[in-house]
């Protein structure tokens, strides 16, 4: 995990590693063969680093939307509004096999929104990647609307320039082209 100490973030980007109670160790595709997860009670439990003034963007999917609103609140936020990533392919799913994942936005403070000229779509259609990956357009877009605050990802994979990363599977560090 990169250490946070130092002091507190503006915005934050959170991907947390949700547990799924519907998976079983049998599935080849489980949640739980791809990374480690964390309960809600663990994820709630995380001391963010936000400072008093703070935007959070937080990935949820729609079975643990609930768990989400739970994260937001627990983590000192208000929830204000969410985007959703059309992955354009299907995936896994018991009710309907999901195709979007949801991107919540909550506030804690003073928080303007994104400049008028700058904001987007509640839609984002980008093709799905890798296991969990994001679309990077969502984060090169958080930095545009908020290019001077202290930006972090939280359950990184990557160290990208302009943002402190968090996370237990951060493998590559953009800045020296090396490992993390």
């Amino acid at each position: 995990m990169t250490d946070l100490a130092g002091g507190t973030f503006g915005v934050i980007y959170a991907d947390p590693p949700w547990s799924y109670s519907l998976d079983f160790e049998g599935n080849s595709r489980s949640i739980l063969n791809q990374y480690e997860t964390m309960n809600i009670e663990a994820i709630c439990a995380l001391k963010v680093p936000a400072a008093k003034d703070c935007v959070l963007y937080m990935w949820a999917t729609a079975p643990l939307l609930p768990e989400a609103l739970r994260v937001i609140s627990a983590w000192g936020f208000d929830y204000k509004s969410c985007a959703m990533w059309d992955k354009e392919a299907m995936g896994m799913g018991y009710w309907f096999r999901g195709q979007h994942e949801i991107l919540m936005v909550g506030v804690r403070g003073k928080v303007t929104s994104p400049p008028t000229s700058l904001r987007i779509s509640s839609v984002i259609r980008c093709r799905r990647g890798q296991h969990s990956r994001k679309p990077d357009y969502v984060r090169d877009m958080i930095a545009k609307w908020y290019p001077s605050a202290r930006k972090l990802e939280m359950f990184s994979r990557l160290k990208r320039p302009g943002w402190e990363v968090f996370g237990n599977q951060v493998e590559y560090d953009l800045f020296s082209g090396n490992p993390a």
